[in-house]
């Protein structure tokens, strides 16, 4: 039996061809976040990043490549954030909306200006770094930049921008030519290459007293409990009833069929806790680069409370994941539009009259939804702050590295079932014409 599973995945060779290539991009995207910058003293800027919360965090997403100042030390963040300003533009602007209508020509120049966006914030944000690092010195006294200056700058510049847009070619590559979201997999890909750091790190800390025996077995509980319900929630769906009347045989003789209507608790995904980072990130990591002990004392306490742990963080962090819930939501799904495909198809909610009534009461149940999956969110990536205060364990055990981790595996597997299924009705399909011939 074994034997023969074998060989049927042996004959798959368009999906052992995807997986390959996705691993060869991933091993491509691990050996580019070693390629450093030229002109930064590594163990300087590693010294700078580690023990800074918004840098670790950064950090953890780029896959360690901030703290080694890697090519890909920006990652594909410049690119997310982009993508997500122009899908909420599109949403508001005339133009942009009318862009989205046009079907594949639309959505080829939406994606046009979304890699010109990406050039310009990969390029502000790197100019940014660049000066910001030329001025800071590590604990040991020692300068993060060897020789600062132009030609500092625009090295930097050149190479992290060019850093960013291969990557956001390699996540397209991916997503075309492998399985699954090809930059999902970039992020999933950096934050699974710390998890081996942080359990040796919290090991250590089990062996030297520092964290005892019933705490670490907490830590593991606390990591499996949340793990089963992100799956729990990112499965949940609430499922509304649909009729469809159709004709059976005479002219007056109908038969009613019932479907369902399903809608996801979080539609929005793990874009708010992504984009919500990234908007607390630069602000914060900005003034604390360009503070200097000479500047008042209000601006670093404001550096320091924007830090991941302090209540003003958390506060603003859950308010910003709430806020973004909602409106990514509304931007994938319209209601209205959804309540005229049932219209147009001869379906009805039992008890809702079709048309505007349905689309308010579609509207109304994915406002409870969302609002049910928003807190969700913000309770998973809460979980992190609530253990490094109590615990001091590192936050790759939760959060919105948990969240992105599970959701990306779900994600790949469906998609791998979904081939493996087609496969197979390919296959039937092929033996029953060759019986017929």
């Amino acid at each position: 039996m074994a034997a023969a599973k074998g060989i049927a995945l042996g004959k798959l060779t368009e999906l052992r061809q995807r997986i390959f290539f996705v691993i060869g991009a991933l091993v491509v995207f691990r050996l580019g976040s070693f390629i450093p910058v030229p002109g930064v003293n590594p163990e300087a800027m590693t010294s700078l990043v580690n023990g800074n919360g918004l840098m670790d965090m950064f950090n953890m997403f780029s896959g360690g490549a901030l703290a080694r100042f890697s090519v890909f030390a920006l990652g594909v963040i410049p690119y997310i954030s982009a993508s997500i300003v122009f899908q909420m533009m599109g949403s508001v602007v005339p133009s942009l909306q009318g862009l989205r209508k046009e079907g594949e020509a639309g959505k080829r120049k939406m994606t046009m200006y979304t890699r010109y966006a990406t050039v310009a914030l990969a390029a502000f944000q790197s100019f940014g770094i660049a000066v910001a690092l030329q001025n800071q010195v590590a604990a040991g006294g020692a300068p993060v930049v060897y020789t600062p200056g132009f030609g500092f700058i625009m090295s930097s510049v050149v190479g992290l921008t060019a850093g960013t847009m291969f990557l956001m070619w390699l996540g397209e590559q991916m997503t075309e030519r492998g399985i699954g979201n090809g930059i999902s997999l970039l992020i999933f890909a950096g934050i699974v290459a710390g998890l081996p750091g942080a359990v040796v790190h919290t090991l250590g800390m089990a062996s030297n007293g520092e964290l005892s025996l019933i705490k670490l077995l907490m830590v593991l509980g606390l990591v499996l409990l949340t793990t089963a319900f992100v799956v729990f929630m990112e499965r949940a769906q609430r499922r509304i009833t649909v009729n469809y009347a159709r004709r059976s045989g005479g002219q007056k003789a109908y038969m009613n069929q019932s479907s369902s209507l399903p809608l996801k608790i979080n539609m929005s995904g793990v874009i708010p806790p992504i984009f919500a980072s990234s908007l607390l990130m630069f602000p914060a990591t900005a003034i604390s680069w360009f503070s200097t002990g000479k500047q008042s004392r209000w601006l670093q306490d404001l550096t320091q409370s924007l830090s991941p742990g302090n209540p003003l963080y958390e506060i603003v962090f859950s308010v910003l994941v709430i806020v973004f819930a909602f409106f990514y939501t509304a931007i994938v799904f319209n209601a209205d539009e959804t309540a005229d495909n049932l219209k147009r198809s001869g379906a009805l909610i039992p008890g809702i009259r079709p048309g505007r009534a349905t689309s308010s009461y579609i509207d109304a149940v994915m406002t409870r939804l969302t609002g049910v999956g928003a807190l969700y969110l913000v309770l998973v990536c809460l979980v992190p702050s609530f253990m490094q205060q109590s615990w001091h364990v590192p936050f790759y055990f939760g959060g919105t590295s948990l969240l992105i981790v599970v959701v990306v595996v779900m994600d790949f597997t469906a998609q791998v079932q979904a081939h493996l299924v087609s496969h197979q009705y390919e296959s039937l399909l092929k033996k029953a014409n060759l019986r017929r011939s």
